[in-house]
């Protein structure tokens, strides 16, 4: 713990008060000041000017990272039949019909994202209690409940992210590993940017990204600026 406190305090010092940083040199730091041993994860979070509690206002979507995430997500589909075997094809790591949903009705959550075919999401509906606190229930508007099951599972384990604004108006979302080089961070970074503006709702006032922190797994957060949205790879730190 001494160890990992003194190598936290190092990073934080290369990191300047009061500056915010543009994508490149942002992604750059957090590169730098990835204090674990493992392959950090690289998040970025959002402050939205938003208020969730309005129906109008919830800002979910999913995007296609064009690097995708470092990660293989272990996908769970819920169809039988064609459906089924199709999934099954695409890679999907478990699928099945009332077995399964049993399995998840008792606790079972092993995976990382779920697909269901509409005509069992009766079923699969009742399952909210367990799937839902932790982001994991299919849903239309994200292309988790659909009948081209093979594509929803082949977009999820190529880097498809979820992202959905939390009740305090922050929104976070995966850019990559630390591992990444900086191009593909900041690439990806400018894909789930563009769909969060796209998504910004009408009944939004003011300003809409109000802050901006992006991080890594254990490591500080640096200020971003959020207000950069056009030749992200071509900044420079200077």
């Amino acid at each position: 713990m001494a160890t990992r406190s003194k190598n936290y305090r190092k990073a934080v010092e290369k990191i300047h008060d009061g500056e915010v940083y543009p994508p490149l040199q942002a992604v750059r730091l957090a590169k730098e000041t990835a204090t674990t041993k493992f392959d950090s994860t690289v998040e970025v979070v959002f402050r939205l000017g938003v208020d969730p509690r309005k129906a109008d206002q919830m800002v979910r979507g999913t995007v296609n990272l064009p690097h995708g995430t470092g990660k293989t997500a272990r996908v769970l589909v819920f169809a039988v039949g064609e459906r089924a075997n199709q999934a099954i094809e695409a890679g999907a790591d478990e699928v099945g019909g009332d077995e399964l949903i049993e399995k998840v009705a008792a606790g079972y959550t092993d995976f990382d994202a779920a697909v269901a075919t509409p005509d069992l999401m009766g079923k699969v509906g009742r399952l909210g209690r367990v799937l839902g606190p932790r982001g994991l229930m299919p849903n239309p508007k994200t292309g988790t409940v659909t009948m081209d099951v093979a594509k929803a599972v082949s977009d999820i384990k190529g880097g498809r992210i979820e992202f959905r604004v939390d009740k305090h108006s922050n929104l976070h979302f995966i850019i990559g590993k630390a591992s990444f080089d900086e191009r593909a961070l900041v690439e990806n970074y400018a894909a789930a940017q563009e769909e969060v503006l796209r998504l910004k709702p009408a009944s939004s006032k003011g300003r809409y990204i109000t802050k901006a922190t992006v991080t890594t797994t254990m490591g500080p957060g640096i200020p971003l600026d959020a207000t950069k949205t056009r030749n992200l790879t071509t900044e420079d730190a200077s």
